[in-house]
């Protein structure tokens, strides 16, 4: 059995954090005077900088302090968030994650940089804290008038929680730094010393503290351990007093002092009633609140944590245990004995739905991709000057983690060149009358089992005329060649390729779009390209729901058998030989009105023997393109794991993997895009000696 590195555990969490902070900050820039983001933001701050001390990493914890008393004044009201402190803030925020990720890497010095230029920024506040402080005493006067008298707090913890390493004690001395306080010690459930477990918390705690500080600080105290406890907060009345035990407020104690059960321990509570009759409307949000968290707790208990390697492994195992159910399947159909064949169907039937379950367990929302470019475009939009909206659509679409992963980087080229290229500059369109702001838009949707990602940008659109005469300039086509916009277009995935004038840290080496169609390609995706002069232009991605299981169609060409992914067909129809007749030896099929194109997969594949008598057509497509694929025979629908082709094959364009059948033979997965190129190709080719 694994097990836990606890300072692994930390970096996960600090890594979710730290998303999740850095969410918060961009959703700050826009809303700076947003009370809950800058609440978020300090709680993140606070859970980064005592779990760090705690795991040992003392410059986390240091670094993260002069963070968060900053963010600690926006919270006061002392000075007011805005766009500077925002980016000074990511950037504290990333080299909090580089000294968490690679400390021994971190100069102190960009640290040193970040803190003052920190402090300089909030070096502002005091002197409007002091012009507005007659205001803001009066507002808190007035609004706090019924809890200035302070808090009763009750305390019970569960009974496991010195296991896990924290000390009472220290939360009790961190409510003493709020103010002056007495707490009384119930002990009343210790047993005997002889069935007394030492680490078994058992001691309930009743705390009045005399301070007029808000409930949030006294949660704050707790916030590491509000899963493992019970927590009332009360206020107290004008003439409220503290209860029995030692003032915890005295210098010099080193721990709390416990009150016997004889001191009557009952007596402190006497004066809450009267607490909540005098102030009933302070005191009625603190039974809403708590239940609003324990339903919190309660929903977060719902998930578990799982190391990505686990949920590979357990796709590799369902991926045998299909291929070995396949073949069970085979053998029962080809005997004769009923009940085999119908314990084969319920093997069948449980290994689909836990496929299914597995494969769903493997999903990932795209948010979790698309919130990492807010980032990206919130930085390029700095440093080009270029004022960006940059909006979200299909957030909650999923796609297997795999693809996630391996999709990050061609979106980052496609975002970049969208602002760097697409994007004009603001006094560029206001000559257009366009909006000084430029919009980029990333969505995602379903279509069949494919997701489509598009970036779309309103920009100036691509120069087709730049793009074809950089193109005759590097040879790539005779100058004047006859080529249509949708093909000009295609050189710009071209390795080298570039129409920037300039090379700058953005762009100007031909570096990236080629590099994106290749990953694309590679994960069995399309890349389509459109544009519309002066309005901007949109990249779409079609990728695969999953790299791992598939549904596909098995077929057989001459002897040898192939897999099809049903996602991509159609429909099946007979070629008959009146079709071939019409066809008059054109590759050309007509389907209810429509020329379809088509290839003799025996021919592509130089099969041996003669062809079926009833040979059969496969119509298959991708996007908008359509080309037929013929056929010996159809055998039927087959559940295909996916295995990659070794390096040897990597030339190869027209497979995109391979599987095993349920006889234990291989099969080859078609990759249906690069058939239908070739398939279009040809179906040009025929077209022009009929055009000459």
């Amino acid at each position: 059995m694994m097990e836990l590195d606890p300072t692994e555990t930390f970096r996960q969490e600090a890594s979710e954090l730290l998303d999740s902070l850095e969410t918060v900050l961009l959703d700050l820039g826009q809303s700076p005077q947003n009370r809950d983001l800058i609440d978020a933001a300090f709680r993140a701050l606070h859970t980064i900088k005592g779990s760090g001390a705690m795991f040992g990493f003392d410059k986390v914890a240091a670094f993260t302090h002069d963070f968060e008393t900053a963010f600690d004044l926006i919270r006061k009201g002392k000075i007011d968030a805005n766009h500077e402190i925002v980016t000074v803030s990511l950037s504290a925020r990333d080299y909090i994650r580089t000294l968490i990720e690679d400390p021994d890497s971190t100069d102190p010095i960009i640290g040193e940089a970040i803190v003052e230029e920190l402090q300089r920024l909030i070096g502002a506040g005091p002197a409007a804290a002091k012009a507005a402080a007659p205001v803001e005493t009066a507002a808190e006067a007035a609004s706090e008038a019924p809890v200035s008298a302070g808090w009763r707090i009750e305390i019970a913890f569960e009974p496991g929680i010195l296991r896990n390493g924290t000390n009472p004690l220290v939360l009790l001395d961190d409510l003493r730094a709020l103010g002056p306080c007495t707490v009384e010690a119930d002990t009343g459930a210790i047993p005997v010393l002889e069935e007394l477990d030492p680490e078994t918390c058992l001691i309930t705690w009743t705390v009045t503290l005399e301070s007029a500080c808000s409930q949030d600080e006294i949660e704050d105290v707790f916030m590491f351990v509000r899963d493992e406890m019970k927590l009332v907060i009360t206020p107290l009345d004008a003439g409220g007093q503290g209860g029995f035990g030692l003032d915890m407020s005295m210098p010099g104690d080193a721990a709390p002092a416990v009150t016997e059960p004889a001191m009557q321990p009952k007596a402190a509570p006497a004066p809450a009633p009267a607490a909540r009759a005098a102030a009933p409307a302070p005191a009625a949000p603190a039974p809403e609140k708590a239940e609003l968290n324990r339903r919190a707790e309660d929903k977060g208990t719902t998930t578990v944590r799982v190391q990505a390697e686990r949920l590979d492994e357990l796709m590799d195992r369902v991926g045998e245990l299909v291929i070995a159910q396949a073949r069970l399947s085979q053998i029962a159909h080809s005997g004769t004995d009923l009940a085999i064949k119908a314990i084969a169907e319920e093997i069948e039937r449980l290994a689909s739905g836990l496929r299914d379950s597995t494969m769903g367990v493997r999903m990932v929302p795209m948010g979790s991709l698309f919130g990492r470019f807010r980032r990206l475009v919130h930085d390029l939009s700095r440093d080009l000057g270029k004022p960006v909206d940059f909006v979200t659509v299909g957030e909650d679409t999923e796609m297997d983690k795999t693809m996630i992963e391996r999709l990050a980087d061609p979106l980052v080229h496609l975002i970049r060149n969208a602002i760097d290229h697409g994007i004009e500059s603001a006094e560029d369109r206001a000559r257009t009358a366009k909006s000084a702001t430029g919009r980029i838009e990333l969505a995602a949707r379903y279509v069949g089992a494919q997701v489509l990602v598009t970036v779309q940008d309103d920009g100036a659109g691509l120069n087709t005329a730049r793009i074809r005469a950089k193109a005759e300039e590097n040879g790539l086509i005779p100058p004047g060649a006859n080529l249509s916009e949708h093909e000009i277009h295609q050189f710009l995935f071209h390795p080298g390729f570039s129409t920037a004038k300039t090379i700058s840290a953005l762009s100007g080496r031909g570096v990236g779009m080629d590099v994106v169609k290749r990953t694309i390609e590679a994960m069995r995706g399309t890349i389509d390209l459109t544009t519309i002069p002066g309005h901007g232009s949109s990249v779409t991605l079609r990728l695969p729901l999953t790299l791992a299981i598939i549904d596909g169609l098995l077929i057989r060409v001459g002897e040898a058998r192939y897999i099809i992914p049903l996602s991509a067909v159609e429909e099946c129809i007979e070629l008959t030989a009146e079709a071939e007749a019409r066809a008059k030896g054109r590759s050309f099929l007509n389907v209810r009105g429509d020329l379809v194109p088509f290839l003799r997969l025996r021919d592509v594949f130089d099969a041996d023997g003669q062809p079926d008598p009833h040979q059969k057509v496969i119509v298959t497509s991708i996007g908008d393109t359509r080309v037929g694929l013929v056929v010996d025979q159809i055998i039927g629908s087959h559940q295909t794991v996916i295995k990659s082709l070794s390096k040897l094959h990597s030339d190869v364009t027209m497979f995109s993997g391979a599987t095993i059948l349920g006889d234990g033979s291989a099969a080859l997965i078609l990759d249906v895009a690069q058939l239908v190129t070739l398939g279009q190709s040809r179906a040009e080719s025929d077209r022009t000696p009929e055009a000459a």
